[in-house]
């Protein structure tokens, strides 16, 4: 751990923060920083009370750093951060304070954001997904519209979602918006009154992948809707603000040997913050930390590794978080490191067999550059 100045203007704007404040925010390097603090957190909770319990980093320097981003690359695209991907309070917090709406689909989403200051107003109620079960198809455009009119009812926009990861390309967005044009169009010809809002959805996820689809999407609204007056357009993101910001560590509470296989059980799984691998077809990637089989070289570089199975805690054998992955030779009490656990993880996690996904703590950072 190094000693670093929190005095730069976001770092103390964040840890000040609704959500954030009264916590014990740790400043780490970006390099290397983690390890060390992911090994003083674990030798604190043993020291203190046995210690075991798997926890959550979440490292509010990237999420500093995802805001930049995304005004950079969409300016004129303003986020609604999905609270059920994360509902976190620190994260909530330092998005809040960052200048992010909040996309709430329930009461309890509401009331969670409410608590931390922001206003009614930063707030988009999303109750559902679009989807095969919801949306309007292109022939039904017209007649909604003059049904609408005919009721007198309030059309203000158009709000459409390509699904989760779904922006690697082959012009969706650009087809998405072009079709949304269409509908202001029509809305515009029936003679209703002029639509302001225009919601491009959610599903983004942070790197490569997303520069390419913000590029898409800045084309496209400069050739469909450059000439709109007083437009509105928003998102509603979810995993790119939380997924890469969060590491989960896990510590191994059994192991067996077969041969050449190495199988072991960790304190966490499908039930808790692994559900994601079912129900968010997420591929769960780790690192192993071996503190107590390898105190000098806990990242075990180097070493041979063997095909190996890992379980979660409870009875069920469906709780595989994966098997025949290649992992060095590690004993009960030595630790797995899973990044980029912040999306759909913790917050869709269960208390089966009394393993309760609430109870597992965030300890929070700010990553800083040396340089």
């Amino acid at each position: 751990m190094v000693a670093i100045s929190r005095s730069s203007a976001a770092a103390a704007g964040i840890i000040a923060a609704s959500g954030i404040k009264g916590r014990t925010v740790t400043t780490i390097p970006k390099d290397g920083g983690l390890t060390d603090f992911l090994r003083s957190i674990i030798s604190i909770d043993k020291e203190s009370s046995g210690g075991g319990e798997p926890f959550y980093v979440l490292d509010l320097g990237t999420v500093v750093s995802l805001m930049e981003t995304w005004s950079k690359s969409l300016p004129t695209v303003h986020p609604f951060y999905a609270v059920k991907c994360n509902p976190e309070s620190a994260l909530l917090g330092s998005l809040a304070h960052l200048g992010a709406s909040f996309d709430c689909a329930s009461r309890a989403e509401i009331e969670s954001v409410l608590s931390l200051g922001v206003s009614p107003a930063r707030i988009l109620f999303a109750n559902c997904q679009l989807g095969d079960k919801y949306g309007a198809l292109p022939d039904e455009i017209d007649p909604l519209l003059a049904k609408a009119q005919s009721l007198r009812l309030s059309v203000v926009g158009v709000s459409f979602h390509i699904g989760s990861g779904g922006e690697t390309g082959s012009g969706t967005y650009r087809g998405a918006i072009e079709a949304a044009r269409a509908v202001f169009d029509s809305a515009s010809r029936l003679g209703l009154p002029r639509m302001h809002t225009l919601d491009i959805g959610g599903g983004f996820t942070s790197g490569p992948q997303f520069e390419a689809a913000a590029s898409e999407i800045r084309a496209a609204l400069d050739d469909y809707f450059s000439g709109e007056p007083g437009l509105n357009v928003v998102s509603e993101p979810g995993r790119f603000f939380a997924e890469s910001a969060f590491t989960l560590a896990a510590a191994v509470i059994g192991r067996r040997v077969r041969g050449e296989r190495r199988e072991y059980w960790i304190n966490d799984g499908l039930y808790g913050s692994m559900n994601c691998i079912l129900y968010d077809h997420a591929t769960v990637k780790c690192v192993p930390l071996a503190v107590a089989s390898n105190g000098l070289d806990p990242k075990c570089e180097g070493k041979p590794t063997f095909s190996s199975t890992v379980f979660g805690p409870t009875c069920d054998g469906l709780d595989t978080v994966f098997t025949g992955r290649q992992l060095p030779e590690l004993g009960v009490n030595d630790w797995l490191v899973f990044p980029d656990m912040g999306a759909y993880t913790a917050a869709a996690g269960s208390n089966f067999n009394g393993f309760d996904t609430g109870r597992i703590l965030t300890h929070l950072a700010y990553t800083v550059d040396q340089s």
